[in-house]
Parts: structure tokens; C-alpha cells; sequence
């Protein structure tokens, strides 16, 4: 997967999905399960890195990710 990200504009290029879309039309979410950061585009999960979400969110996009805690008693969180 590539994201490339040019002013408020965003291309997500997958291997089956090649997509251009305005940063403010892209929420980022957070997968529970696998603890990741993702977008949904035309209903593909596409999962990204942290540094990619935060760069999406000052492009213009909705922060909707959710902070995890873990929840075994080892966690330092």
C-alpha cells in the first residue's frame, strides 16, 4: 500500500484500489482487534502507521481513532 499525501489531497494506491480523495473526506479509525490505524475507502480497510494517520489528521482529515488499554494485569499501560 502507498499513500502519498499533496496538500489537502490524498492517493491511496493499493492492488486493488487506486484512489484520490480530499484529506477532509478521509476518517481515520482504529481497528480494536489488531490495534491499528486504518481508513475505510470504498469499503476496503486499509491500515496505516501512526506517522501516516498523524499526517493525514494536518492534512485535514477526522481524527477518529480511540486510545486502547490494555487490559492483563502485566500491561505497563
Amino acid at each position: 500500500m502507498s499513500l502519498r499525501i499533496d496538500r489537502q489531497h490524498c492517493y491511496f494506491d493499493t492492488q486493488t484500489l487506486h484512489e484520490h480523495l480530499p484529506a477532509s473526506a478521509v476518517t481515520i479509525i482504529t481497528d480494536g482487534a489488531r490495534a491499528m490505524s486504518a481508513v475505510e475507502i470504498k469499503g476496503q480497510r486499509i491500515y496505516i502507521t501512526e506517522a501516516e494517520a498523524d499526517a493525514l489528521t494536518v492534512a485535514g482529515a477526522v481524527d477518529g481513532r480511540r486510545h486502547l488499554k490494555a487490559t492483563n494485569g502485566d500491561s505497563v499501560i
